[in-house]
């Protein structure tokens, strides 16, 4: 697991609160709603809500790209890594 991917995860264990959950546990290939962790719409809401504190990164919803961004803990790293090149 690279760096990013790890301080992600980690990210979203500390977010969600998921006590029982190590980093090491966590694919970074793997999905992160349904099936892989299991989360669901709320967390969703609340990992969008924790990047934008966090990273300064605003998702829409409703919008296609949400979905892809929130695929794994890779997708979400591209997604910050991609925001942070943005930003140089």
């Amino acid at each position: 697991m690279q760096p990013l991917e790890q301080e992600l995860a980690q990210f979203i264990i500390d977010t969600l609160s998921l006590e029982d959950v190590k980093v090491s546990d966590i694919d970074p290939s793997a999905p992160l709603f349904v099936k892989g962790l299991g989360l669901d719409s709320i967390d969703a809401l609340e990992l969008g809500v924790g990047l934008q504190k966090k990273y300064g990164i605003k998702l829409s919803a409703d919008a296609a790209e949400t979905k892809k961004h929130f695929a794994s803990v890779q997708a979400l790293a591209a997604l910050v890594t991609t925001h942070r090149g943005a930003l140089s």
